[in-house]
């Protein structure tokens, strides 16, 4: 039971990392999964893998991958993706945190895939979008496609990966976290030394 618990909470965060890469990529591996009977939905969740929603996900994951291709409509699309992203995470992670809240019932199992999927999910979204914040500036926008693909190629794997192979899944995770918080911190780092570098000029010129 625990395990299996277990085990869903891993397919919930990896699909919901997904999500902060492609919103409808993850929704889309999930819906043919659960058609597939590879993995289970929690109740009120059924929705997910019926041929409507698969139509649906499928046509939302193209178009998606392929705006995203176009330089400076990315940023656009930011805007759109970036809430989309916090809901599909909580969608995905509700989906598999099946066992989690026991007596609580639904109320704490959605509260936590709220926070952890939703949480998660935005924290990649965020850390994307500054990314290709940076690249526009310094490329003028042509470095954008080549992380775009990247990040579509990340969202495949990691949907993919979370399906067939939970505990690896969890890995990825961590990888993606260890990711996240040292980009924060370099980012950190250099704000801080440009804030310095500012107040030294300040003084400097009043000198």
């Amino acid at each position: 039971m625990i395990y299996e618990t277990v085990l869903g909470v891993m397919v919930g965060l990896g699909l919901a990392a997904a999500c902060g890469f492609r919103v409808f990529v993850p929704l889309l591996v999930l819906a043919v999964a659960a058609r597939a009977g590879q993995v289970s939905l929690g109740s009120g969740m059924s929705w997910i893998g019926s041929d409507a929603a698969i139509v649906a996900f499928a046509t939302a994951s193209l178009l998606e991958v392929v705006a995203y291709w176009v330089p400076w409509l990315d940023h656009a699309l930011d805007v759109v993706a970036s809430p989309a992203a916090v809901v599909a995470g909580s969608i995905v992670a509700g989906s598999q945190f099946v066992d989690v809240g026991g007596s609580a019932g639904p109320m704490l199992r959605w509260a936590a895939a709220i926070v952890a999927g939703g949480g998660l999910a935005g924290a990649v979204q965020a850390t994307s979008v500054a990314t290709r914040a940076v690249s526009t500036v310094t490329t003028a926008g042509m470095g954008n496609p080549i992380i775009s693909a990247a990040e579509s190629v990340w969202a495949v794997v990691m949907s993919i990966v979370a399906v067939v192979a939970p505990i690896a899944a969890g890995v990825l995770v961590l990888v993606v976290l260890g990711v996240i918080g040292w980009r924060v911190f370099r980012w950190r780092g250099a704000r801080n030394r440009t804030e310095a570098g500012g107040e030294v000029e300040v003084v400097e010129r009043a000198g």
